[in-house]
């Protein structure tokens, strides 16, 4: 199962995992495609990050809001975070399988 560049903008994204996860056979992976971002916010501070922080202030975020649950992880969530949401969802291991100047590219195992 794969999410590109969605997660940070559902309200309820350990919901939608908890959902990959218990649809998953047992040996199933969720791919996530999510802006690059790190859990710092001073590493943020860059061209790249400061485009993502743009757009998650005037959409992201808010559609994150305008949902069931609102969550709002926004564009700059970074790997721990969209790590603890799949821990959340029950997934057990995580890890960053490669990455780009603008998208990490996650992995999420039961």
């Amino acid at each position: 199962m794969c999410y590109f560049d969605c997660l940070h903008d559902m309200g309820d994204p350990v919901g939608a995992l908890t959902h990959a996860r218990n649809t998953l056979s047992g040996d199933g992976s969720v791919m996530l495609v999510e802006p690059y971002a790190h859990d710092d916010l001073a590493e943020n501070l860059n061209p790249v990050g400061r485009m993502y922080y743009a757009a998650s202030t005037v959409l992201c975020t808010p559609s994150s809001l305008a949902q069931p649950v609102a969550l709002g992880l926004g564009a700059q969530a970074g790997e721990a975070r969209l790590a603890a949401v799949a821990a959340e969802a029950g997934f057990g291991r995580f890890r960053r399988a490669t990455e780009t100047p603008f998208n990490l590219v996650l992995e999420a195992r039961a």
